[in-house]
């Protein structure tokens, strides 16, 4: 080995070398990580917000947060798929949509209800209509939209969607309006549409990598995407807000999936990790989930990745006191 060479040693991976030199004359270059988050979060941390929490992992778990402690928990251990939606009822009932089939829970996990899903189709969402139909969107070929009667698993309307790409990346997210349309996040268009109980589309706005769209009570469309943005859409696509998460200093923001709006008029979305693609650096974890104002400032941060209140990757963050969450009074047309 060269004499010139061997007097440097040392690992980088990212960041920021640094040079520090030893007795010997030997210099040894450290690694400084960036972070991907600052230090000290802003708000309360878990006792921010009272709320229900569920995401896409290799492991099927939700929870309820009351007071900064976890007061309720669904750990499934013997399933497959990926949560991809998950709703709290007032009755404490949940409904999820996992991949490769549909469950309603009570509070005592009991199975009310499920739907499993052909072979070759997948489910990634479901929004409960009163007592008696569950709404799905089975992605698929043909990918489409099934009103289901959870008394007697008839199926009570059915229309087909179009689609693009392969099953698994279609679709990911639908809701309801208070109008009693279908907002529809097709991933693989990059558009948001909206339907009747017909399937008649009434609306159409393009969205690069959109995975989630829910409407406003202004009647606006609030969306989040792949491409790692979160943006606010009039109905005639005319652009009101646009927060390009990567603009946010401080903070690595890469995978938002769903965004609320909350009664103070911030944004609360998502930052999803990816466990099949990365592994969890527990000495510099990402944020969970931010807290925006409208001027793109973060009040919070959510950062719990360690016992006792290790959440895993994020989704689904509904706040349990939010008199803005109208999921559970939602209607289609003549389902009610």
């Amino acid at each position: 080995m060269n004499k010139s060479n061997s007097s440097f040693r040392g690992v980088f991976r990212f960041g920021v070398l640094l040079a520090l030199p030893l007795c010997s004359g030997i210099n040894v270059v450290i690694a400084q990580q960036t972070p991907v988050a600052p230090e000290v979060l802003p708000g309360k941390g878990l006792k921010q917000y009272d709320f229900f929490y569920a995401g896409e992992a290799k492991a099927r778990n939700m929870y309820i947060i009351r007071g900064g402690k976890i007061t309720w928990q669904y750990i499934d251990t013997t399933g497959k798929g990926e949560i991809s939606d998950a709703i709290l009822m007032k009755n404490g009932n949940v409904l999820f949509a996992h991949q490769f089939g549909v469950t309603l829970i009570n509070r005592n996990k009991k199975v009310l209800w499920y739907y499993d899903a052909p072979d070759g189709f997948e489910t990634h969402t479901a929004q409960l209509i009163g007592k008696n139909h569950v709404l799905i969107v089975q992605n698929g070929n043909p990918a489409k939209v099934m009103v289901i009667n959870v008394g007697t698993n008839k199926i009570e309307k059915e229309f087909t969607l179009p689609f693009i790409s392969g099953t698994h990346g279609q679709i990911r997210h639908a809701r309801l309006t208070p109008a009693g349309t279908l907002l529809i996040a097709h991933m693989d268009l990059g558009k948001v549409c909206e339907y009747d109980t017909n399937g008649n589309e009434l609306l159409s706005i393009d969205v690069p990598g959109v995975w989630s769209a829910v409407s406003l009570k202004s009647g606006n469309i609030l969306v989040a995407s792949n491409d790692n943005f979160v943006r606010e859409y009039a109905r005639d696509g005319k652009l009101i807000w646009n927060c390009s998460l990567a603009d946010i200093a401080g903070y690595k923001l890469t995978n938002p999936q769903l965004a609320v709006r909350l009664p103070n008029g911030n944004t609360l979305t998502n930052n999803w990790f990816n466990q099949w693609s990365g592994k969890l650096d527990t000495n510099n974890p990402p944020v969970q989930a931010i807290e925006i104002t409208p001027d793109k400032k973060v009040v919070w941060a959510l950062r719990s990745w360690q016992p006792p209140v290790n959440l895993g990757p994020a989704t689904t963050i509904q706040l349990l006191n939010d008199p803005d969450d109208s999921t559970e009074n939602a209607h289609f047309g003549e389902f009610k």
